[in-house]
């Protein structure tokens, strides 16, 4: 089963719970087990140093990875977090287009594993890493 960057984008939309934070993020590609994701950083997006939130960097990694894995031939299979690890390396200030890079790394029997990359569209640093772990529920 295929899985569009418009589906993602629906659910989004009408999501009624935390996911609603998403809603400026673009998807861009999705496919193969990657999913590519771009936003443009608003004063909401910020913590009070005016740089991204790291909560909103956490949800990033862990919804496009998510994102990424629903691409992936497990597509089918729900799956809840069982760790999340985030180094954060430079800020992203209001105006900046960052870009949201997930690649599932490996799926197993029950864990799949999967590496993100928030990057400054502009300038290409590496803003922060993170590692997610996701349980296969089956």
């Amino acid at each position: 089963m295929c899985i569009k960057p418009s589906h993602i984008a629906n659910l989004i939309k009408n999501c009624k719970g935390f996911d609603r934070v998403l809603e400026k993020v673009k998807i861009i590609s999705l496919e193969n087990g990657r999913c590519l994701a771009e936003l443009k950083v608003s004063e909401e997006h910020t913590n009070p140093l005016g740089g991204l939130h790291g909560g909103l960097s956490a949800t990033l990694v862990d919804c496009v990875s998510t994102y990424a894995l629903m691409s992936h031939k497990q597509n089918g299979v729900p799956n809840v977090s069982v760790d999340i690890h985030m180094t954060y390396l430079k800020a992203a200030k209001i105006g900046d287009e960052i870009e949201i890079h997930a690649n599932t790394i490996r799926t197993g029997k029950n864990l799949a594993f999967l590496e993100v990359a928030i990057k400054n569209k502009s300038t290409g640093d590496v803003l922060v890493k993170g590692s997610h772990t996701k349980f296969l529920l089956k």
